[in-house]
């Protein structure tokens, strides 16, 4: 399961969105290392999207199709990113 976490972890942080790259990569650090097999499977699914679509769904552009709603996207829609000090 480490492995697994580490590879979407690496995903997320590498979309080539920028906004995107920041946004689900700070998610993933943040939520990634608590989440049971299920939320991985959802999260993976996730990846799977172009950035875009996310980003329409993140900012209440679009409609979250049916097959995309999960508690994990619940959870990334109310993640509010904020850039670490340093």
């Amino acid at each position: 399961m480490e492995t697994r976490r580490r590879k979407l972890t690496f995903r997320a942080w590498r979309r080539g969105f920028r906004e995107m790259d920041l946004y689900m990569g700070s998610f993933a650090d943040k939520f990634l290392p608590d989440f049971n097999e299920a939320e991985l499977d959802e999260f993976a699914r996730l990846l799977d999207v172009p950035d875009w679509e996310v980003y329409a769904w993140l900012i209440g552009q679009q409609e979250v199709p049916d097959n995309h709603k999960g508690p994990v996207l619940d959870q990334l829609i109310a993640f509010r990113y904020a850039p670490q000090a340093g």
